[in-house]
């Protein structure tokens, strides 16, 4: 069954090791914030860190391990038909707001609706860390400048993961406009055994 998540919004649900999460751009050019903690300790976490050091790249596509904080592979991408996607920057935020877009009526953003999604878990705000930004479409240059870029995705596009453990995850619809060419669209996602 698919599950759509609205523009500019977020959920969290729980993902059992061993289960597949399909993630769907369903209109193209959107991208999806993830962000995860063990279902059984939540101070084991998603880390971006810990993934780009264990995988020795900045390029995630099918293959790749996502690592938490206790060096742990978390999930898996046993699927991707976009291979585009962005583990360096911090979800958007109503500061993001404020710092990149002074001139647009501040919104939660990714970080703020993970973190009124992942509040019916009992995860405070201050937990939420750098998230996996599927479909993000974000270049790098030789002298180290980052540019968001219009994502790569097409309609129905998709990146599967693998839960290698019980997970809380929280998913959304980004909000941040240059990370979706200025456009908001929903998300799908499904879950399967």
């Amino acid at each position: 069954m698919t599950t759509r998540i609205s523009p500019r919004s977020g959920t969290a649900f729980i993902l059992k090791k061993g289960q597949k999460l399909k993630v769907i751009d369903p209109e193209g050019e959107q991208v999806s914030d993830i962000y995860c903690f063990n279902a059984n300790d939540k101070k084991e976490y998603l880390s971006s860190g810990r993934s780009l050091d264990y995988n020795e790249s900045v390029e995630f596509k099918k293959g790749a391990a996502l690592y938490s904080n206790r060096s742990n592979v978390m999930l898996e991408i046993v699927e991707d038909t976009v291979e585009s996607h962005d583990f360096l920057l911090t979800p958007c935020s109503v500061d993001t707001f404020k710092h990149f877009y002074p001139n647009e009526e501040p919104v939660p953003g990714c970080h703020g609706n993970l973190a009124s999604a992942f509040s019916g878990y009992g995860i405070p705000e201050e937990d939420i860390n750098t998230t996996f930004n599927i479909f993000m479409n974000v270049d790098i240059s030789s002298a180290g400048k980052i540019s968001v870029l219009p994502p790569t995705s097409k309609a129905g596009d998709f990146t599967m993961f693998e839960a290698k453990m019980d997970l809380i995850v929280g998913l959304t619809a980004c909000s941040a406009g240059e990370s979706n060419n200025f456009t908001y669209k929903p998300i799908d996602y499904v879950i399967s055994d």
